[in-house]
């Protein structure tokens, strides 16, 4: 469905937004691919990993979410937007507040004006497994920013779709886990938030391709939840470090023991299926019944009192998987 559209990604020049890129110009041909950031350093260093001359379809606009007109100019003529641009570090998130309520939610709802106002036909925002109850300011944000791609669906007729995308953490991005015990192991010691702390965890490879099976499948107003796999912060320890000794910590500010992305009471509207969940909305315009007859092909409802969390996960990464991540992200590092 990418063949001859004009696809736009904010947050472009990130973890994401390069692999999403490449992924794209490796699989489709799109009549344009705009890559929109407000980094120009970075934007110079993708340049010269896709040249013009090999990709003559791709644009770089530098821009904020935030600038309602320069975005509004970005989506002149686009068809697809995928929406990647966040300020998403926890403390800098806590310290910053009004910073991240600009980008993550202010920044969400300019895009949804400009997708409908432009004439966008498909709108997919990544979030993060962080907005199912949260409890910090991120997840706060990112939740609101959830509720109004939702939202925008009731009010776009049959202009915009608009769907979210929630998904784990994602092994190796900066300011990750892996990169902090490469580095600490150095001083002989790693330090632990709590011994018992999960995480659901996903590649970035395996964060592009649901993206892009998402825009495949979405019909306006779900939230797509990948079933992946957890991991114990110990046994990752163990196998970055096995040598070091761990410290206990304990768990910082805005920061959870289990992460959680689909909750109970999102439960009673989500439908399971093979290797995802679709978290319906819940308001009265939409028919639960209705999309599982007719939409859901092969899906079922869950069942009540479900909860999808790290802890009670049935898929467990092993000491060998965690160890060839922890390879791969360890020669990236060095490249």
């Amino acid at each position: 469905m990418l063949n001859g559209k004009v696809i736009l990604v904010t947050g472009g020049t990130g973890s994401f937004g390069q692999k999403f890129v490449a992924a794209v110009l490796s699989r489709y041909t799109p009549r344009k691919l705009i890559v929109f950031s407000r980094d120009e350093w970075k934007q110079s260093e993708m340049k010269q990993r896709f040249p013009v001359d090999r990709y003559p379809n791709i644009r770089f606009f530098l821009g904020d979410v935030r600038d309602r007109e320069r975005l509004y100019r970005a989506l002149d003529g686009v068809n697809i937007v995928v929406h990647a641009a966040a300020i998403k570090q926890v403390p800098a998130a806590e310290y910053n507040p009004l910073e991240a309520i600009k980008t993550n939610v202010l920044g969400a709802a300019n895009i949804i004006d400009g997708a409908i106002d432009r004439g966008v036909e498909r709108v997919i925002a990544l979030s993060t497994d962080k907005a199912a109850n949260p409890i910090n300011l991120y997840g706060a944000t990112k939740l609101c920013s959830d509720k109004l791609f939702i939202a925008g669906n009731a009010y776009s007729g049959n202009k915009a779709r608009f769907s979210v995308v929630r998904y784990g953490n994602v092994v190796g991005s900066r300011g990750s886990v892996i990169p902090f015990f490469l580095k600490m192991r150095k001083t002989g010691v790693l330090p632990i938030t709590d011994p018992r702390m999960t995480r659901f965890w996903i590649t970035l490879e395996q964060g592009v391709d649901f993206v892009l099976a998402s825009l495949e499948r979405m019909i306006g107003g779900e939230i797509f939840v990948p079933k992946i796999p957890s991991m114990n912060v110990m046994d990752l320890a163990r196998v970055v470090a096995p040598e070091c000794q761990t410290k206990i910590v304990g768990i910082r500010p805005g920061e959870k023991l289990h992460e959680v992305m689909v909750p109970e009471d999102d439960a009673l509207h989500t439908i399971e299926y093979d290797s995802y969940f679709a978290i319906l909305p819940g308001s009265r315009e939409w028919s639960i019944d209705h999309y599982v007859k007719a939409k859901a092909k092969g899906g079922q409802l869950c069942p009540d009192g479900f909860r999808y969390s790290s802890d009670n996960n049935s898929q467990w990464l092993t000491h060998e998987e965690l160890r060839r991540m922890v390879g791969t992200v360890a020669s990236e590092s060095n490249e």
